[in-house]
């Protein structure tokens, strides 16, 4: 039997994030995954990336995860550019324009949840892999029977268990779904000219092609967001006929560009969870919430969520009120989820705005790209709030 006061289940990005936030804290916490929270990192980069924004990075160095990871895989960029394919519509981002040194980093998954698992070790957390195979709800407790046999019991559970999250099911939290009808293609590629630490993004009539620069000058990690229909015409290309595609697609931008790695897929669906807190458990990251990834933002909406919940938690504690009742967690849950709402219609409406290859919308399209490369008040704007400040 393990007593805690909170047990997050799951060992990702979110879930560790929200561990390292409680650190300081006067309470006890456990971590439950389902696999090893860490894991060696092969030679070659790995393919889940993130772009982590400012607000973000500032708050890992602050709780000194940043400094842990190997920085040498850390893939800062400092400018990023986004033109639609076909129209004359073209917009640039240079961090000079908001005096930062980079508008984020690229980071493999696994070397942020890799230092985020170290960070914890041997603090007022214990980690514990396995499924959990049995919730039992309780007035003040809450149960939680792993399939090894143990059992945490703990006031508030966390649900930061993904987008097919156990939590979230076994609370009856109704969700809101929606298929984009796109499928991503992930990859790492090699190009033939340097990336020189810009992030470009190319907007297709069936999709966004992402080019995501990471640490080696010539690799970038790509998020290809296709149709379904047209996604299964491209993961049936062999190596060389994929590449010349997506050389094609980016109007050569990078030069030739020739796969680095194997092919990796999967279905984009928006995900809301309409309720995200009762008496004695909440959600965060992807259990409440996912967008589209042409942004790139959400991870960061996630780890969001896990800073604001710490918050909220060490609030309740100043105040000597019990975090673990719905009343005290109203006020995280409609902000979050003002949030998320907020990310979500921008996605649906980037996406609409540039889907298809009607004229009109096209020429709306390259028209607003230009005006808003000429008004650097706007541009300034957004940077600020894609680097979530």
């Amino acid at each position: 039997m393990h007593k805690v006061d909170i047990a997050i289940v799951g060992g990702g990005m979110v879930g560790l994030t929200l561990a390292n936030a409680l650190q300081a804290l006067d309470i006890q916490v456990a971590v439950i995954s389902d696999k090893p929270l860490s894991k060696s990192l092969p030679n070659d980069p790995l393919l889940r990336v993130s772009a982590i924004n400012g607000a973000n990075a500032t708050a890992l160095q602050r709780l000194h995860v940043w400094q842990r990871m190997e920085q040498s895989r850390l893939a800062p960029y400092t400018s990023m550019t986004v033109w639609d394919k076909d129209s004359f519509g073209e917009i640039h981002f240079n961090s000079a324009d908001i005096g930062a040194a980079q508008l984020g980093h690229i980071l493999e998954n696994q070397v942020l949840i890799n230092a985020l698992a170290e960070s914890v070790r041997g603090q007022n957390v214990t980690a514990l892999q396995g499924q959990i195979a049995k919730v039992l709800w309780g007035q003040q407790e809450t149960m939680l029977m792993l399939d090894t046999d143990e059992v945490v019991a703990c006031r508030l559970v966390v649900g930061a268990d993904g987008a097919n999250s156990y939590i979230r099911r076994q609370a009856n939290f109704p969700l809101t779904f929606r298929d984009y009808g796109q499928t991503a293609i992930v990859a790492n590629i090699h190009c033939e000219q340097p990336h020189d630490q810009c992030a470009r993004q190319v907007f297709t009539p069936h999709g966004p092609l992402a080019l995501l620069p990471m640490a080696d000058p010539h690799t970038c990690s790509i998020v290809w967001s296709q149709t379904h229909e047209q996604a299964k015409h491209l993961l049936a290309l062999d190596d060389t006929a994929f590449s010349h595609a997506l050389t094609a697609t980016s109007n050569s931008v990078l030069g030739l560009m020739s796969l680095a790695s194997a092919r990796q897929h999967f279905p984009l669906v928006m995900r809301y969870s309409r309720q995200w807190a009762s008496d004695g458990v909440v959600i965060i990251g992807d259990a409440a919430h996912t967008i589209h990834p042409l942004a790139g933002q959400g991870a960061n909406l996630g780890m969001q969520d896990a800073f604001a919940l710490a918050t909220a938690i060490e609030n309740c504690l100043k105040a000597n009120k019990d975090f673990s009742r719905l009343r005290h967690l109203r006020p995280f849950e409609r902000e979050r989820k003002a949030q998320a709402i907020k990310m979500i219609a921008a996605m649906d409406g980037f996406k609409t705005l540039f889907a298809g290859d009607n004229p009109l919308k096209k020429l709306i399209r390259g028209a607003g790209l230009t005006a808003t490369d000429h008004l650097p008040l706007l541009k300034q704007k957004w940077l600020n709030e894609a680097m979530g400040w």
